[in-house]
């Protein structure tokens, strides 16, 4: 339905004439006639309002489908730090209405989750100011250390609070209920590997390789970890090291082996290895990662112009091949360059 008819139906629903909706507007009645008769569009200012008078969401206005407004949603998210409160609770309540419909089930828990990570990740940066102005006043005073630690994932020195049990847990139980599925292996051998429960961790890969889609060099760069693991780092080095002449332009090499030695504080090695890997990706767009990661290493080396050079390649990565203009990303990488720069 065009927009000019639905604001008659929602005019005639809420029992206005033209004259009446066009006072609560503060518009001539002019323009809602134009309106109705597609003559002229409403002012994109107008459309909360209208939504507002009608008792409906802006997208109720546009009588988009079901699959339009999960993207609509899920488009915002990617592009704007923080939602108004009025916004999220209208995706709130939309999302969770979808919750009884099969078709629409998974997605809208993954953009409900999705949603409520945002707002959290919203938080975080305001937890993030307060914090740390609050350590810097009183260093010695520990009450905001820990809502920091929350808010940046810092680590933390009681066991208790950093090992991954829970997440071993979760995901046991979803390699027990779907073995078949990769994915949810690695999740697994990840958090176990962390917790250097090494036995288990090689358990579990060895019935991920024999599932159909698992990668051969994954498996090798996990037994590489599991290896640094048991605090075995020669035969760690050696499996990467062997990996390099079989596969010396894999992108899945390139990548796992500069985040191995990354991990291992072997930056010139790590830093190598990433941009081998970005200068041989064949995707377009291509992601980041790569050059985040490279950003980080020259960072904690105290190469401050050169993260900021990183950063000026991300800009022109997501503008040229994500076309990206406002979203929160390249807003980000503006931002973390400004920063870097400070440095210098």
């Amino acid at each position: 339905m065009e927009l000019g008819k639905k604001i008659r139906q929602l005019r005639f629903r809420a029992g206005l004439t033209q004259e009446q909706l066009a006072q609560k507007l503060g518009i001539g009645p002019q323009s809602v006639s134009k309106w109705e008769n597609d003559v002229a569009m409403p002012d994109i200012c107008a459309l909360p309002l209208l939504a507002e008078v009608f008792g409906v969401t802006i997208d109720d206005l546009f009588d988009l489908t079901t699959q339009q407004r999960l993207n609509r949603i899920e488009n915002r998210l990617d592009t704007e730090e923080e939602l108004p409160q009025d916004v999220f609770t209208e995706y709130e309540g939309f999302l969770k209405g979808l919750l009884a419909s099969e078709q629409y089930k998974q997605r809208a828990n993954s953009l409900l989750a999705f949603l409520y990570w945002h707002r959290m990740n919203a938080m975080a940066q305001k937890v993030r100011v307060y914090a740390k102005d609050a350590i810097r006043m009183e260093p010695g005073v520990k009450d905001c250390q820990w809502t920091l630690n929350m808010a940046e994932n810092h680590s933390c020195w009681d066991w208790n609070m950093s090992n991954h049990s829970r997440a071993v847990e979760f995901y046991r139980e979803i390699v027990d209920a779907d073995p078949g599925c990769r994915l949810p292996y690695m999740y697994l051998i990840d958090n176990l590997i962390a917790d250097h429960r090494a036995d288990e961790a090689e358990s579990f890969l060895e019935r991920m390789s024999r599932l159909e889609d698992a990668n051969p060099v994954m498996v090798r760069v996990y037994r590489a970890h599991i290896a640094l693991a048991r605090f075995d780092e020669n035969k760690a080095d050696a499996i990467i090291e062997q990996l390099g002449k079989e596969y010396p332009e894999d992108e899945v090499y390139l990548f796992e082996a500069a985040q191995y030695y990354a991990k291992k504080g072997e930056y010139e090695k790590a830093i190598s290895l990433y941009e081998k890997d970005f200068e041989v990706d064949a995707q377009r767009p291509r992601f980041t990662d790569a050059l985040d990661a490279i950003k980080d290493i020259y960072e904690i080396m105290g190469r401050y112009a050169e993260a900021a050079g990183t950063c000026d390649r991300m800009i022109e990565l997501l503008k040229n091949e994500w076309h990206m203009t406002e979203e929160t990303a390249l807003k980000n990488a503006h931002k973390e360059k400004a920063r870097l720069l400070e440095k210098v």
